[in-house]
């Protein structure tokens, strides 16, 4: 956040600043525009990749093939990571989509498990992989570029990370709705599933482009790099590098939550898929037009004064109102449940990519900022509708997603309250610039 509250004064966006901000906001969406339409249509996919005679058994190889891209990201933030902090942000931006149109072609063109019998279901596991790997670099590099672009308003800057992924939401629920009002079970099945990753795969070019445009960070110093900047992130910065995995926990428990919502909201509830895509929409436009004003806001009052009370909202609210949809699941109680939890997740989220830029030195940032965020991610995020609909399954409770986000909010909460104390620079009263420097150093 701003070193000191007396600087943090809204000042114009400049040309350049502008044109960072579309192209990584652009290139961010279409990357995890792939990741949300797989979720969305997990249950065609698992029917033509993973075909079982047990529908719950398919659903969870597909979404377990949509959580095992989530095991490569570590390895993504270590490699395309360690790149941003040692050859620049912009590289490894241009890096990561380049990956992601690879994984995304594969599965373009990839015939099912009729045609080609197990390569099918192993090859889409590969273009998952390649996808894990460019992800695990993307949030990292462009929340670093996003937050180096003036110190005084990293929260405003950063925001704009969360903000595409709202767009991203609203572009593949869009999608969702349209092919599911338009196509039949048979058509969808076909190729119906395929157009929203053509899309995206059709875009790649535009924002590979847009980002070759764009000016390094100005905080980006090759003669400042680390020797080994995952050494000192892992060794150095160990402290840091924990409570910044717990912060994250609660954000990707929500987003993951919101993607899952349309399974659940079909399977579980008997919503119709158009009106369930629709209510998914919501929280898109949600995080794309309140996430810049929630990260702006915590430029002046600080990250805690916005994410603490969010946190602790959101598990006061979790559980009752999934009880309350529960009782009675009709597409107005849904509605209303994605607009409360949409207005809370991104009230939590937009600060988060601030906060943990300024948990971690320039030399080391993009390299802390990707393994936080991509360890979390990969444990409580990437298998949440996995472990959702496992824990359905066997509690036999349409309950149990709320129990899992419950959990997570409350882990969030506790780290938050343990970052306030051990690191006064996240929270008022502010610190001078210089006792800003200090307190990073350490």
């Amino acid at each position: 956040m701003s070193p000191d509250a007396t600087q943090a004064r809204p000042t114009s966006v400049s040309a350049a600043q502008w044109k960072v901000i579309v192209a990584t906001s652009v290139g961010n969406a279409l990357e995890w525009f792939d990741f949300a339409v797989y979720g969305f249509f997990a249950g065609v996919i698992g029917r033509l990749f993973f075909p079982s005679d047990d529908e719950t058994a398919s659903l969870l190889l597909s979404f377990a093939t949509f959580g095992v891209a989530f095991l490569m990201r570590p390895l993504g933030a270590i490699l395309i990571g360690s790149y941003a902090d040692r050859k620049g942000r912009k590289a490894a931006l241009n890096l990561s989509i380049l990956m992601m149109m690879m994984g995304t072609a594969i599965i373009v063109v990839l015939p099912t498990y009729r045609t080609i019998g197990i390569a099918a279901p192993i090859l889409m596991t590969v273009a998952r992989m390649i996808q894990g790997l460019s992800a695990g670099g993307e949030f990292g590099s462009a929340t670093a570029l996003l937050a180096e672009q003036d110190p005084a308003r990293r929260g405003f800057f950063a925001s704009w990370q969360v903000a595409s992924q709202g767009l991203m939401i609203m572009l593949a629920a869009a999608f969702g709705i349209a092919m599911s009002a338009s196509l039949s079970a048979d058509a969808m099945g076909e190729l119906g599933w395929r157009i929203p990753f053509l899309f995206g795969l059709s875009i790649g070019p535009i924002a590979v482009y847009i980002r070759r445009k764009i000016d390094e960070s100005p905080e980006f110093n090759p003669d400042n790099v680390a020797d080994r900047p995952l050494r000192t992130v892992l060794v150095d910065q160990t402290p840091r590098l924990a409570l910044g995995i717990a912060t994250v926990i609660l954000a990707t428990v929500s987003a993951y939550l919101a993607l899952f919502m349309p399974t659940f909201a079909i399977r579980q509830l008997g919503v119709p898929a158009s009106a369930a895509f629709s209510a998914v929409a919501l929280i898109g436009v949600i995080q794309l037009c309140l996430a810049p004003v929630f990260g702006a806001w915590s430029d002046r009052v600080g990250r805690f004064a916005i994410m603490a009370p969010a946190a602790a909202l959101f598990l006061v609210c979790i559980y009752p109102l999934f009880v309350w949809l529960a009782a009675a699941p009709t597409v107005e109680r849904l509605v209303v449940v994605q607009i409360v939890l949409g207005l809370l997740a991104t009230a939590y989220f937009a600060p988060l990519p601030a906060l943990l830029a300024e948990l971690f030195p320039a030399g080391t940032r993009t390299s802390g900022l990707s393994l936080a965020y991509n360890f979390a991610v990969t444990v409580f995020g990437g298998f949440a509708p996995f472990i959702i609909t496992w824990l359905i399954s066997a509690s036999g409770s349409k309950l149990a997603p709320s129990l899992y986000a419950g959990a997570a909010a409350a882990v969030s909460l506790a780290a938050l309250i343990v970052l306030r104390v051990r690191y006064s620079a996240i929270a008022p009263p502010m610190t001078s610039p210089s006792a800003l420097m200090r307190e990073q150093q350490k």
